[in-house]
């Protein structure tokens, strides 16, 4: 075990409890299989127990455990880039991070030149992937598709002014409203509307790939999924499930028809090929589209909000559990008069996003009105209890209005966001933005093309 040396190597008799004359690497074993309650209160019965929950060894641990490895991997980088490493403490970390309440937002700029970036738009797809933000595709003015593919690279260091590099290689023919999840290096892409208004079914792989000249190439091929397939849509909701299965629910299907169908995605190993499966079981979420679908563990899947068959704007919360083969929806009951500002809750083309601290980041949208948002909310996943027998779960405390601080950008609907692997940056993208009259005629939608950054503040 890492550095359990640095906890204690002492071989003391202890009297007492014969808890206490267990061996102190068995004790820190022990203790990583506690929930953090449990172990503050054990750091309180004895001068060795609070001696072994102080140690540095141990909290970096339970950052591991309950964060992440990925994300305390990111964390360090991060750390020995601004030569912080020597003062980090992590169970300061720890702490702060479930003390959260607020982002600061930072607008990102474009260098000065003859450099190009990616015009104004909405409903495209924002990933990062490698490294890098990869945007591809989305609506612009005039009601237009696009099709093109641009790369910006980020690495462990934070930048306020991203080069942008664009991709001409086997590109998605234009398209809105597709979706697009990462699968490890890869991308996967399924669907959309191009601007004849045609729904689309069509499965890409996209493979970014860093040279040894540092270069970055991007290159996308449609994948081979056979005979079966979903039925054409967009504006539907995707995710990426156990690190290799996409999953894709509901969207606009033919003839403007809102579809409530759930479909999974088996990815070979090759990436050449894939399998589709339609996922029938009952109870499972009414028809929609603009809502938003997140993984929140390997097993378990947030869907949240979008527009109904009546065009109603919704907030309701479903779990998809995939645990063990057995897949089912399980509503997540709660009560908006209970959740003080709840009420502007419901919400259709927003963004929700896994964020540090395994919280559900929701950010913009758009209300029944259209009346574009600028909000954050966080949805607080430890509050869902592992699924039961019960097709229902109700819950009281699970929202939470997040404030915040910094550059303030225009409120949103359509927009992207993505994060980095720390889970402590947010990327947003573009999407549709107040200040024109409300659109009747596509020329009067209002398209933005500004990326910011959304930073969850930690004093390291």
């Amino acid at each position: 075990m890492e550095e359990t040396t640095s906890v204690s190597s002492c071989n003391h008799n202890y009297s007492g409890s014969p808890i206490t004359n267990i061996p102190q690497d068995y004790i820190f074993t022990i203790i990583l299989f506690l929930p953090i309650d449990a172990i503050l209160s054990l750091s309180m019965t004895c001068k060795r127990f609070k001696g072994v929950t102080s140690s540095d060894t141990l909290w970096k641990s339970l950052c591991k455990r309950d964060l992440g490895s990925t994300c305390v991997d990111s964390l360090l980088k991060s750390c020995n880039s601004n030569h912080h490493v020597h003062q980090f403490s992590w169970m300061k970390l720890y702490k702060q991070v479930y003390k959260i309440d607020s982002v600061c937002c930072h607008k990102l700029s474009y260098p000065h030149g003859d450099l190009d970036f990616p015009k104004a738009r909405a409903s495209h797809s924002l990933n990062f992937v490698s490294d890098c933000l990869v945007l591809f595709g989305g609506g612009s003015d005039g009601g237009r598709h696009l099709d093109d593919t641009w790369v910006a690279y980020i690495g462990n260091d934070f930048q306020k002014i991203l080069k942008w590099k664009t991709v001409h290689s086997g590109i998605p023919s234009g398209r809105f409203g597709h979706t697009c999840v990462e699968m490890g290096d890869f991308l996967v892409l399924f669907g959309g509307i191009n601007d004849h208004g045609n729904r689309q079914n069509d499965t890409w792989i996209g493979k970014l790939t860093h040279n040894e000249n540092k270069s970055i190439t991007f290159s996308w091929k449609m994948l081979d999924i056979g005979s079966i397939a979903p039925p054409p849509r967009g504006a539907h909701a995707a995710c990426c499930i156990d690190g290799k299965r996409m999953v894709i629910h509901g969207g606009i299907g033919l003839n403007g028809l809102r579809l409530g169908d759930t479909w999974i995605l088996e990815l070979s190993d090759s990436h050449c090929f894939g399998t589709w499966i339609e996922i029938a079981i009952h109870p499972s979420p009414p028809p929609r589209s603009g809502h938003t679908l997140t993984c929140v563990a390997r097993n378990r899947t947030i869907l949240f909000g979008g527009r109904g068959l009546g065009y109603e704007v919704l907030h309701d919360v479903w779990l998809l559990d995939t645990c063990q083969g057995c897949m089912r929806w399980i509503q997540v009951l709660y009560d908006l008069q209970n959740i003080p500002d709840g009420v502007s809750l419901p919400r259709v083309g927003h963004t929700a996003t896994m964020v540090l601290g395994g919280r559900l980041l929701i950010y913009g949208g758009e209300d029944s009105s259209r009346h574009r948002k600028n909000d954050f909310w966080i949805l607080d996943i430890s509050s869902i209890p592992s699924t039961g027998a019960s097709s229902k779960i109700v819950l009281t405390r699970m929202w939470k209005h997040w404030k915040s601080n910094g550059y303030e950008p225009k409120a949103r609907s359509f927009h992207r966001a993505c994060v980095d692997p720390s889970g402590r940056y947010l990327y947003v993208f573009g999407g549709m933005v107040d200040g024109l009259v409300q659109p009747v005629e596509p020329s009067g939608l209002g398209f933005d093309k500004e990326l910011f950054h959304v930073e969850l503040v930690l004093q390291l």
